[in-house]
């Protein structure tokens, strides 16, 4: 895919996202950590949410998933940081990744009297999975909506070979931007021990390839002892919370997330 044809993707991302609702009156600001970008939806007190967008590592940025943000900020009633992390064909592996801990380790310093959660959908919940791993013990909780929780996609997967076209999310282009992205090797948070992680909420969708992923995160997560909010919602395709505007079914599954949500970091 050319150069051109990916601006204009990313374009198109960000009009949509214009015709979209606004999400909750919260007080925003943008700025930087160490070089990388943030918005930052302020609540009061010191507890925070470091939240990853997502968007398949190549698409996705502040704008798309304002809204989502400000919801987050809203139901928990913590301060969101929205990362705005390199993208790919760009910016390879480790970019996204470094960009997100910058501001993790950038939030945890500042707020030392805060409880610091990780949020993110789709290849955002991938960034937050390996982020909860990199500071083990650190962070409370983990919030993640139809997460990319493995980069292979492997064809034995059902719900990639059966949902792979049709659904909303075409597996052949994400295996390309994910090419893209991670060249080489890239982390499999499905291998590794999960011992000691914050307890977690994940949510998958009926009609989504990653559903395979993401509900084997969470089993894994159980079997670690790690306490697990887990559910699969029935009848609906990828990354229902950027859809609450079209569909009911997407609003009361988007609702049902961030009531959960808050009950966690609670």
């Amino acid at each position: 895919m050319r150069e051109d044809a990916i601006a204009e993707l990313r374009r198109g991302g960000r009009e949509r996202a214009a015709l979209r609702p606004a999400g909750p009156p919260v007080p925003v600001e943008d700025g930087t950590v160490d070089g990388v970008g943030i918005r930052r939806y302020e609540q009061r007190g010191p507890d925070t949410v470091v939240f990853a967008h997502g968007g398949g590592f190549v698409l996705g940025d502040l704008e798309t998933h304002d809204a989502f943000a400000r919801r987050i900020a809203e139901a928990t009633g913590r301060t969101v940081v929205a990362v705005d992390y390199r993208r790919a064909p760009e910016h390879p592996f480790p970019a996204a990744f470094d960009d997100v801990l910058t501001v993790l380790d950038a939030v945890l310093k500042t707020r030392p009297d805060g409880r610091v959660a990780l949020a993110g959908d789709s290849a955002g919940g991938f960034l937050a999975i390996l982020a909860a791993l990199a500071r083990r013990g650190r962070v409370d909780g983990q919030l993640l909506v139809c997460p990319v929780a493995e980069v292979a996609l492997p064809a034995t997967s059902r719900s990639v070979a059966e949902k792979g076209a049709g659904f909303g999310l075409d597996v052949a282009q994400l295996r390309e931007w994910i090419g893209w992205w991670a060249p080489g090797a890239a982390p499999d948070p499905l291998s590794e021990d999960l011992t000691g992680l914050p307890p977690a909420l994940v949510v998958t969708c009926e009609h989504d390839p990653l559903r395979d992923g993401g509900d084997q995160y969470a089993q894994r997560l159980r079997q670690a002892r790690v306490p697990v909010v887990h559910r699969t919602e029935p009848g609906l395709e990828h990354n229902f919370a950027q859809s609450v505007h079209q569909s009911p079914a997407c609003a009361e599954a988007d609702a049902r997330w961030l009531r959960d949500a808050a009950g966690i970091l609670r």
